[in-house]
């Protein structure tokens, strides 16, 4: 006897203990890209069974339909961002990509830095900024030419959607395995040693970086430019139209001539940048 299309579309689509149909999978996929203009295909289907049964386990559900059910309604808010959290890939690493920081300490600081000794405001943002790698290191790059930066008006914004990865970037302590990246006169100089060969971000680093909440899709609270922004391994989870509103809202936010430096695998289809033929940083410029 033939299987009946209800039946068919109500069997599990991944072995486990809590029934994950395909009907469950299109609505956290629909409430994912609403929520943070990710992008989610059926191959991913595994990865969000095992990312969210820690949460039905949590919440004593029996099945994903019940979850759906739950961060649908108004009072599931909260799980919703859960949900959210743990469908968030966060990799990153001190000085990952390091050509970049190399890039930016020698073409794009000298010249800012000096304004800032002289007055001048300068901005940086880490679109992305995770568990806080990449704007600390940003912030050593900086203190690596002007010890003094705290002391002039130099801040980096580091936002991430994930309040989870923001609180950890707060607390700025990284364990021995994650901190081999970090130059060693670096990491004697600004940061401090914790047990067991793990390191704290000293205060002139958390003077420099401000962490906040920030979806990209939603609304963007700042008003001034930024003299470089980075937002690397980032929009590869959007679609084309969701990327090509991001690059412009970036390009709406730099200085003329300001840099934002994208990932290896990134490409910038806004028609309002520019290249300026630095291929190897996948770097790209800003209005002029």
């Amino acid at each position: 006897m033939a299987t009946s299309p209800v039946r068919q579309a109500e069997r599990s689509i991944v072995g486990g203990e809590f029934p994950f149909t395909d009907h469950d999978f299109r609505q956290i996929a629909a409430m994912l890209y609403a929520d943070a203009g990710l992008a989610l295909p059926e191959s991913k289907a595994t990865l969000v069974y095992s990312r969210l049964a820690k949460r039905l386990r949590a919440l004593g559900l029996e099945s994903f339909r019940q979850y759906c059910a739950l961060v649908s309604e108004a009072e599931g808010h909260g799980e919703r961002r859960n949900m959210l959290a743990a469908l968030t890939t966060n990799v990153t690493r001190f000085f990952r990509e390091p050509h970049h920081f190399e890039h930016l300490k020698t073409e794009v600081l000298p010249r800012l830095l000096q304004s800032a000794r002289q007055g001048g405001r300068v901005r940086i943002w880490s679109a992305g900024c995770s568990t806080g790698q990449e704007p600390y290191s940003i912030a050593l790059t900086v203190l690596s030419l002007m010890p003094e930066a705290p002391d002039h008006d130099v801040k980096i914004l580091a936002t991430d959607i994930d309040p989870n990865v923001v609180i950890t970037a707060r607390r700025g302590i990284y364990p021995q395995n994650e901190v081999a990246p970090i130059p060693a006169d670096l990491a004697r100089r600004w940061m401090l040693p914790r047990e067991g060969g793990a390191l704290e971000v000293g205060e002139a680093m958390r003077e420099l970086v401000a962490f906040r909440e920030l979806n990209l899709i939603g609304q963007w609270p700042m008003k001034g430019r930024f003299d470089a922004i980075f937002c690397r391994n980032v929009v590869i989870y959007f679609d084309e139209p969701t990327q090509h509103r991001i690059w412009g809202r970036f390009r709406g936010l730099l200085q003329p001539g300001g840099r934002l430096y994208v990932g290896h695998s990134e490409r910038v289809t806004d028609g309002g940048f520019r290249s300026d033929g630095l291929t190897t940083y996948a770097l790209i410029g800003g209005r002029t």
